[in-house]
């Protein structure tokens, strides 16, 4: 998503599937805790309906509305965890599962060379 746009930009915003039908409108933004970047999205999706979330990445700010590259089942059908509370990493890791995103692991090390050990006679 574009990171130059405010978290609290979004919020009322409508949200749309990749199909281009309403899931509902944005409730809440949560904040990646380590970068402050905005990860999660809580959609409403309907008048008695529950909060679903949503990832903000791949998903994409279009004139003024946000769209979601996942169906509206799989969005209606993520891990409830309320609004209104930090999510835990366990279930931010839910979350990644169920909409079958990679959590990314840490890069590798970079290989460097020491050199030679001491005391031995390479070289």
């Amino acid at each position: 998503m574009q990171t130059d746009i405010d978290p609290r930009n979004l919020i009322g915003r409508k949200a749309f599937d990749r199909n281009g039908t309403k899931i509902g409108t944005v409730d809440e933004v949560y904040l990646d805790d380590a970068t402050g970047v905005p990860e999660w999205a809580a959609i409403r999706t309907g008048l008695f309906s529950r909060d679903a979330f949503v990832p903000l990445e791949p998903s994409r700010l279009v004139e003024g509305t946000l769209h979601i590259p996942f169906e509206r089942s799989l969005i209606k059908d993520a891990p409830d965890f309320g609004v209104g509370r930090h999510l835990s990493p366990e279930q931010e890791l839910q979350l990644y599962h169920h909409y079958g995103l990679d959590v990314g692991t840490p890069p590798p090390l970079p290989d460097h060379d020491f050199g030679h050990l001491a005391g031995t006679d390479d070289g």
